[in-house]
């Protein structure tokens, strides 16, 4: 690796005020477990690294929310949500994603933040918290703003957040009354990067879904709803023919794309399989 500088502030506004607008070559650090491959491998040669390291404590934990949710500052790193009691009560789907996310070394020091930022359109859990509604308020040296997650990603590796602009902690609503479910297709080991992602939360009363969100992934250039797939479940009991044509709209509707995991045709048969057995898992 080239030789570069490195910076510790002691808040997330001052780390967000030291990031040059103009200059790609100063970024932030928290965990570092992707951009470290990325210095190591020579596809990013920082002048400046903003470690994230010694900045408030606050922006690593995990509270109840007044309306039932979730706040989740933006350091937590991806085991302590993993083992947060908080978290599997308010949000059971995030605990479940974390059990094959990767391995145990990377979530020990990867962040929530970090992991939403770096927008790899195959990370597991930005298609879950699109599908619970959750949204990250971010820290500027201008102010704050809150997006929702479903608004984060805009292209390939690219998120709406400006290049002095961080995510500070991320919100889930209450789930209440709300099933969920994550399901991972995987080419390899169960932790590997998935060719498929597909995340479902349903708001069912009397055997009835009253509201469907569901979330494409991995296959997409970025976390796709599908509102067609959507619309097939809202108002009706869920039926076998009724998640085959499910299957079949978010098949129709989404653009799908080829890679080393799988041709895009593939990729469209395995959503019209999955899609059924997502959305079973959630009315579970």
């Amino acid at each position: 690796m080239t030789p570069f500088e490195l910076i510790e502030p002691r808040t997330l506004r001052e780390a967000a005020a030291m990031l040059d607008t103009e200059d790609p070559a100063v970024r932030a650090i928290a965990g570092g477990t992707a951009l470290m491959l990325m210095m190591k491998s020579g596809v990013f040669q920082p002048a400046r690294l903003v470690s994230l390291r010694r900045v408030e404590t606050v922006y690593a934990e995990i509270a109840a929310a007044s309306d039932g949710g979730l706040r989740i500052g933006a350091l937590t790193t991806l085991s302590a949500l993993a083992r947060s009691a908080l978290v599997k009560s308010a949000a059971p789907v995030i605990t479940q994603t974390l059990k094959t996310l990767s391995n145990v070394r990377v979530r020990n020091v990867a962040t929530l933040g970090g992991h939403l930022a770096h927008a790899d359109p195959h990370m597991d859990l930005p298609p879950v918290l699109m599908a619970l509604g959750a949204t990250v308020t971010t820290v500027a040296p201008t102010g704050s703003r809150t997006i929702a997650v479903a608004d984060l990603y805009v292209g390939y590796y690219e998120t709406a957040l400006a290049r002095n602009e961080l995510i500070a902690e991320v919100t889930v609503p209450s789930q209440a009354g709300r099933r969920a479910a994550y399901v991972k297709v995987t080419t390899r080991s169960a932790d590997d990067w998935p060719t498929l992602g597909i995340a479902v939360s349903l708001h069912v009363e009397g055997g009835m879904v009253n509201d469907a969100r569901i979330v494409a992934s991995a296959a997409t250039e970025t976390p796709a709803r599908l509102q067609s797939a959507e619309s097939v479940l809202r108002g009706v009991t869920v039926t076998d023919n009724l998640l085959k044509r499910c299957g079949e709209a978010a098949a129709a509707e989404v653009q799908l794309v080829s890679d080393a995991r799988g041709s895009a045709t593939y990729k469209s048969e395995l959503l019209r399989v999955y899609m059924a057995r997502a959305v079973r898992a959630a009315l579970v």
